[in-house]
């Protein structure tokens, strides 16, 4: 197989060349490794690889499983495989090794997975771009010198260059959707605890944060989410039930819905960004949907509250620990500037300031859900602007002021449904007149994952976008 052959499928397909015996996952493996060879160096994606593991893996496991012997890569945060590395992006858990692999791990190894490495990631999953001091930035595969998001830049850019055609993500604050965003791929974050988080911590920042992937196709996400989705004992809540796969609904027709297009008048949006929602607004109208304009009844300023005080929390709780399991010293030797401040912050908001903020994203959610009883779906850019250049949101920098004025800026839109809890995605529908792709979020009541991929495979065979990725990897594979 070629690379032209190779880049032509996403992960079933991929599948379903070994299931009939048209090529083997370990001949598959060694397509991937190579083409990770070739690129990773110019992007910087995965810095750490288990070719190793891997390769004993396609040798010895059992034919079983919807993904069996596709090639995938675990990001480097909060999610263990037992013997190797997790480092969170940071200088602290520098080569400190797993003792355990995580639930959502061992259900993503049971869906036929084949992990061969970790996709980069900021330190602690903090912010919206890619370029840690440990690894160094992470680059957007459409342009070198732009960022490929975060906090999944590392997982964004790796697909989006063809390495793999989907990778685990996480999203917090909009980490799954802000690196889809960035590097033209689909992104799903999905429902509240849908997909498990433990055993070593069974929830993130409050119930914010949850994992899934990046990906190509619509359907290699619904069916991803498939099999790994569920609870898992001990957990502190479910998510709510599914009946039917999500798989099978990307090719039921959604009906006609009515789209609630989200106006922020006090937010700047830049003209490439307007464009694009205009045309995808253009498009939903086309495809019989209803589009009106709407707001968000609630203060920008509690959210904001909520986000730092919830987040700031968990942070200094982690930079704690971690400290005392490493027995690395809380500084700027093992920590980034802006994690250190914000730990700080942390370390200086009340018990009753945390409770406040949890009171804070609960009335935030009872105020979308009653918007999603006016609206099926609600629309809004994924960022103000398309993907920034490395280096202009920086975490080890000393000014916290131009550092939160320009990630604020940047990413106004996606934290408040991982406040709520609703699922919410990114799909690449467009690009600017630069040929940078930028995303349109559609967000769904809680527990509505399943309109959402009904919408996705809708817009998805309307406006499809695997065309423009694979002329973006030609050139890049031509500068190789």
């Amino acid at each position: 197989m070629n690379y032209s052959e190779y880049l032509s499928y996403d992960a079933l397909g991929l599948a379903e060349l070994i299931r009939t015996k048209q090529i083997t996952s370990s001949e598959l493996l060694e397509i991937t490794i190579e083409l990770t060879e070739k690129i990773d160096p110019i992007i910087n994606a995965i810095p750490i690889k288990h070719y190793d593991l891997a390769r004993e893996h396609a040798k010895n496991s059992k034919d079983n499983g919807l993904f069996f012997g596709v090639p995938f890569l675990l990001k480097d945060l909060n999610n263990n495989l037992e013997g190797t590395i997790t480092s969170g992006g940071s200088r602290v858990l520098d080569n400190i090794k797993a003792d355990h692999t995580s639930e959502l791990v061992k259900r993503t190894i049971n869906s036929g997975l084949n992990i061969f490495g970790k996709t980069n990631s900021p330190e602690l999953g903090l912010t919206v771009t890619t370029e840690p001091v440990l690894y160094g930035p992470t680059k957007n595969p459409w342009d070198l010198d732009r960022s490929s998001g975060g906090s999944s830049g590392g997982a964004s850019a790796a697909v989006a260059s063809g390495i793999i055609p989907m990778a685990q993500a996480s999203d917090g604050g909009g980490s799954i959707r802000i690196p889809a965003s960035c590097c033209g791929l689909f992104g799903l974050k999905p429902t509240r605890a849908r997909t498990p988080l433990g055993p070593a911590s069974l929830e993130g920042w409050g119930g914010q944060s949850i994992f899934h992937c990046v990906s190509v196709s619509v359907r290699d996400s619904a069916a991803l989410l498939d099999l790994t989705c569920g609870h898992e004992k001990g957990a502190p809540y479910r998510s709510a039930h599914q009946e039917k796969s999500f798989l099978e609904q990307i090719n039921i027709d959604p009906g006609n819905l009515k789209i609630g297009y989200l106006e922020t008048p006090n937010t700047e949006i830049d003209d490439d960004v307007k464009g694009i929602m205009k045309q995808t607004i253009n498009l939903c109208e086309q495809l019989g949907h209803s589009v009106e304009s709407t707001s968000l009844n609630f203060s920008s300023d509690e959210i904001s509250l909520a986000i730092i005080t919830i987040i700031s929390a968990n942070v200094a709780y982690v930079v704690k620990s971690q400290s005392l399991q490493t027995k690395r010293s809380i500084s700027n030797d093992f920590f980034e500037n802006v994690t250190l401040q914000m730990a700080n912050n942390g370390n200086n908001f009340s018990a009753s300031d945390y409770v406040n903020a949890i009171k804070i994203n609960h009335k935030l959610g009872q105020e979308l859900e009653k918007m999603f009883e006016h609206f099926d779906i609600l629309l809004s850019p994924v960022l103000a602007s398309p993907p920034i250049k490395i280096g202009y949101i920086d975490m080890n920098t000393t000014d916290m002021k131009s550092y939160i004025e320009r990630l604020t800026r940047y990413s106004p839109f996606t934290g408040i449904f991982n406040q709520s809890g609703q699922p919410s995605m990114s799909v690449p529908l467009y690009r600017t007149k630069n040929d940078l792709p930028v995303g349109s979020m559609f967000s769904a009541a809680f527990g509505n994952e399943n309109l959402l991929f009904s919408l996705a495979g809708q817009l998805e065979k309307a406006e499809p976008w695997v065309e423009s990725l694979q002329q973006m990897r030609k050139k890049l594979y031509e500068t190789s």
